[in-house]
C-alpha cells in the first residue's frame, strides 16, 4: 500500500514538472514573460548564482528532475506489478488509429502529441513575429530597408523553431536513462521520434540559414557578416558551421546511406559534438540552457554506457544454423534479471572496434541464471563477418579454439510486463523478428505463477524459406510439448517463397539435427555481463552531476569573469564566447567527476573471473511417440503464400470470446501495417453488452528488432 502511494506521488510529480516545463515554453514568446524574465535575471545577478544559475534552474533542471524521478519510479515499479484494471487505458493508447505506408502506424496518443507540438510551433512563431513587426524600424548599420529587415526577422524566428526541436532531439535516444521507458515505449520504437525531430530541426535551420544569407546577399553584406566572430551577440560563422555540420549528419543518416554504408552514417553521426558546441557559440549560453537538459542526460547516459562496456567478456559457446544464423551464449551475473523483449548492444572487436549492434535476448533470466543468448541472422557485412568468424572457429580443433572477446551494453528492456497480462496472446513474427518472442515464450514456460500470465498463445511465423524455421530451435521443446502447465502454444508457420508437398512440423523439426554447437575458451573474459547500474543508483549519479556542474559554473564565472558590481566602467566586458567556454569546462569537469564515481561503482560489481558454466547440450528430439505426434498435429504449416490476418483474427473471435487478447507483432513494416489494419478492423474494445464485454478486444503492440 505504501509503495503504491509512493508510485502515485512520483507520477504526480513528473506530471506537474512536465506541465510546468511545457507552460514555460508556451509563455516564453510573450512580452509579459520577456519583461519579467529580464527583471528576474537582473535580480539573480546580485546573488551568488547569477543569471546562468537561474537559466539552468528554470530551463534545464526540469528535464533532469523528470529523469531522476522517473528512474526512482521505474526502480520502485519493478517490484510492484500493475493490476489488470490499468489495462484498458493502455489498450486505448496503443491501439493503431492511422495505418499508412508513408506515415507508418500511429496510435491516438501519438497523433495527439504531434498535433499539439505543431500547434506549439505555430504559436511560438506567430507570437515572435507579431511582436517583432510591431516595433520594426529600418536598420541603419546594415543599411537594410523595411522588407529586407522583415524577411531577416522571419528567418531569425525559424531558428527558434529549430531550437525547440533540438530541446527534445536527444531524449528519444537515451538508453540507460531512457525517459520513454516511463511510458512503456521501446528504445527501438522511440528512435523514430528522434528521426522526426531531427528532420524538422534541419528543415527549420536550413530555412533560417539560407534566408539570412539571402538577405545579406541582396544587401551586399554577406562577405562582411558571414566571417564575423564578434565579441558579443550572434556569432554568424559559428552558425554557418552548425548548419553545415547538421546537414552532413542529416544527409548521411538517410535510409539509402544508413543501410548501404552504415559506417559512414555511424562516424558522421558523432559530429553532433561539433554541432552542439558551435550552436552554443552561435546562440549564446542563454539559448543553450533551453536545450541543455537533453544534452546533459544524453552525455551522462553515454558515459555510463562506455564505462559499463569497457571490460570485455567472452562467448561461452555458439550454435550455427543452416539458414546462416548464429546463436551466441554469453556469461551473465546470476543476480542480473531482465524482462522479455530486452535488448543488448554488442561490439565484437575482431570485426569492428567501433560498430555497436542491437539484438534481442532470446533467453529468460528466470530459466537461465548464468547465461544469456542472442540469435543473429546473417543479413549484412557485420553479421556475415560474425558467421564466418564462428564457422572458422568450428573448423579448428578443440585445442586450437580461442575465446572471442565481446563488449556488451545493456540489457535494456521495457518498463513493465503489462503486455504479458492478457488472457491470450497472438504473436506475429516475420523472419528475424521472431527473436523478441523467444524470450517471451521462455518466460511463460518458466513462470511458476500460472494465473498471472496468458494461458493460450498463438504464434504466427512468416518466413521466406523453410530453412529459416531453424530460428525456432531454442523453443523446440515447447513445440513438442506445446501444452505445458503454464501455457498452451499453437504455431502457424507460413513459408512464402517455397512450395513443398507433404512437409509438416515433424519433418522441419528433424532439420534441427543440422545445428552445430561450438564450445569456446573463456579465458579471455574478465567479467560476466552485469548489466547497467540500478535505476536508483543512476538517479543519484544524475542528481550529483547537476549539483557539481552548477558548483563549477558558479566558481568559474565568479573567478574568471568579474561581476558587474565589482568591475569598474573602464574594464572591458568579457566576450560572450568566453562565457560559453566556461559552460563547456564546467560540464566536462562534472562529467569527469561522475565518471570516476561510476568507475568505482562498476569496479565493486565486477568479479575476478567467471565461475565455471555448465552449458546444457540440446538433446535430440524424440518424435516417435504417439503423444508427441498428436501434439505436433495441432501446429500448421502453409507453403507458397502469406497469412490472411483477417481470417486469423476471426478464428480468435470464435476461440476466445469475451477475452482480452494482446497482439504483438515484430517484422517488416508491411507486415506490421497489415496486422495493425486487421487489429483496428476486428477489435471490439468498446462494445459492451449488459455491462460486460461480449467480443474479444485486441490490444496492438509493435516491437522493433532493427534500428
Amino acid at each position: 500500500m505504501a509503495s503504491s502511494t509512493l508510485l502515485a506521488i512520483l507520477k504526480l510529480l513528473m506530471i506537474l514538472i512536465c506541465a510546468g516545463w511545457v507552460a514555460l515554453w508556451i509563455l516564453k514568446p510573450t512580452q509579459i514573460w520577456t519583461r519579467k524574465w529580464k527583471v528576474a535575471e537582473e535580480s539573480a545577478n546580485n546573488t551568488i548564482f547569477g543569471y546562468y544559475g537561474l537559466n539552468f534552474a528554470v530551463y534545464t533542471f526540469p528535464i533532469i528532475a523528470v529523469g531522476i524521478i522517473g528512474l526512482l519510479f521505474l526502480d520502485l515499479k519493478a517490484a510492484n506489478q500493475r493490476s489488470r484494471s490499468s489495462r484498458t487505458s493502455s489498450i486505448i493508447i496503443s491501439s493503431p488509429l492511422v495505418v499508412n505506408s508513408f506515415l507508418g502506424i500511429l496510435s491516438s496518443i501519438e497523433i495527439l502529441v504531434i498535433l499539439l507540438f505543431i500547434l506549439f510551433l505555430a504559436w511560438t512563431y506567430y507570437a515572435r513575429i507579431s511582436n517583432d513587426f510591431k516595433k520594426l524600424l529600418p536598420d541603419k548599420s546594415l543599411k537594410l530597408n523595411l522588407w529586407q529587415l522583415k524577411y531577416l526577422r522571419i528567418a531569425t524566428r525559424f531558428g527558434l523553431l529549430a531550437e525547440a526541436c533540438l530541446a527534445l532531439l536527444l531524449l528519444p535516444v537515451l538508453r540507460g536513462l531512457a525517459l520513454f521507458r516511463i511510458l512503456g515505449i521501446q528504445f527501438e520504437a522511440s528512435v523514430r521520434y528522434h528521426t522526426w525531430l531531427g528532420t524538422a530541426m534541419i528543415f527549420f535551420a536550413a530555412i533560417h540559414g539560407a534566408s539570412t544569407c539571402f538577405v545579406w546577399g541582396v544587401s551586399h553584406h554577406i562577405q562582411k557578416e558571414i566571417w564575423k566572430w564578434q565579441s558579443t551577440g550572434r556569432i554568424y560563422l559559428a552558425g554557418a558551421i552548425t548548419l553545415v555540420t547538421g546537414l552532413v549528419i542529416y544527409v548521411t543518416s538517410l535510409p539509402q546511406i544508413r543501410r548501404m554504408k552504415f559506417e559512414i552514417f555511424y562516424y558522421t553521426h558523432h559530429l553532433y559534438t561539433i554541432f552542439l558546441v558551435f550552436f552554443l557559440f552561435h546562440g549564446g549560453d542563454r539559448h543553450f540552457y533551453t536545450v541543455f537538459g537533453g544534452l546533459f542526460l544524453f552525455s551522462l547516459d553515454k558515459l555510463l554506457r562506455v564505462i559499463q562496456s569497457s571490460p570485455r567478456t567472452c562467448m561461452v559457446s555458439a550454435r550455427t544454423f543452416p539458414s546462416k544464423a548464429v546463436e551466441i551464449i554469453l556469461p551473465k551475473d546470476p543476480w542480473l534479471k531482465y524482462m522479455p523483449t530486452s535488448v543488448i548492444f554488442m561490439k565484437i572487436p575482431a570485426i569492428s572496434h567501433l560498430q555497436w549492434h542491437s539484438f534481442s535476448i532470446i533467453s529468460s533470466s528466470r530459466a537461465e541464471n548464468q547465461t544469456m543468448s542472442v540469435i543473429i541472422k546473417s543479413e549484412g557485412w557485420w553479421t556475415n563477418s560474425l558467421y564466418d568468424l564462428i564457422q572458422a572457429e568450428i573448423e579448428k580443433g578443440a585445442d586450437k579454439r580461442k575465446g572471442i572477446p565481446v563488449a556488451i551494453e545493456g540489457p535494456y528492456g521495457p518498463a513493465s510486463l503489462d503486455f504479458l497480462k492478457y488472457d491470450s496472446l497472438l504473436l506475429v513474427a516475420g523472419g528475424s523478428g521472431i527473436t523478441p518472442f523467444l524470450s517471451i515464450l521462455e518466460e511463460l514456460n518458466s513462470s511458476s505463477s500460472k494465473s498471472r500470465y496468458p494461458s493460450r498463445i498463438h504464434l504466427v511465423y512468416v518466413i521466406k524459406k523453410a530453412q529459416d524455421f531453424c530460428l525456432l530451435h531454442p523453443i523446440s521443446h515447447l513445440l513438442v510439448n506445446h501444452s505445458t502447465e503454464n501455457c498452451h502454444l499453437n504455431l502457424k508457420l507460413f513459408v512464402t517463397q517455397e512450395t513443398q508437398a507433404g512437409v509438416g512440423i515433424k519433418e522441419l523439426l528433424n532439420e534441427f539435427s543440422k545445428v552445430r554447437t561450438l564450445q569456446l575458451d573463456t579465458v579471455c573474459a574478465n567479467y560476466a555481463v552485469h548489466g547497467p547500474e540500478s535505476p536508483s543508483c543512476m538517479a543519484a549519479i544524475v542528481g550529483m552531476s547537476s549539483i557539481i556542474f552548477l558548483i563549477f559554473l558558479i566558481c568559474f564565472n565568479h573567478v574568471i569573469i568579474p561581476s558587474g558590481k565589482h568591475s569598474n566602467s573602464s574594464k572591458q566586458k568579457a566576450p560572450s564566447w568566453i562565457v560559453d567556454l566556461l559552460l563547456i569546462a564546467a560540464f566536462v569537469l562534472a562529467l569527469a567527476c561522475n565518471g570516476l564515481v561510476a568507475i568505482l561503482l562498476r569496479w565493486r560489481r565486477l568479479k575476478k573471473g567467471i565461475q565455471p558454466i555448465s552449458e546444457k547440450d540440446m538433446k535430440p528430439l524424440d518424435l516417435s511417440s504417439a503423444e508427441i505426434r498428436n501434439a505436433l498435429e495441432e501446429h500448421e504449416v502453409h507453403f507458397g503464400g502469406r497469412p490472411n490476418f483477417e481470417d486469423i483474427f476471426g478464428m480468435f473471435q470464435e476461440e476466445t470470446c469475451g477475452s482480452n487478447i494482446g497482439v504483438l507483432v515484430c517484422g517488416p513494416e508491411s507486415m506490421k501495417e497489415s496486422v495493425a489494419a486487421a487489429c483496428r478492423k476486428e477489435s471490439n474494445c468498446f462494445k459492451f453488452g449488459g455491462g460486460k464485454r461480449t467480443e474479444p478486444c485486441f490490444a496492438f503492440h509493435s516491437l522493433n528488432f532493427t534500428l
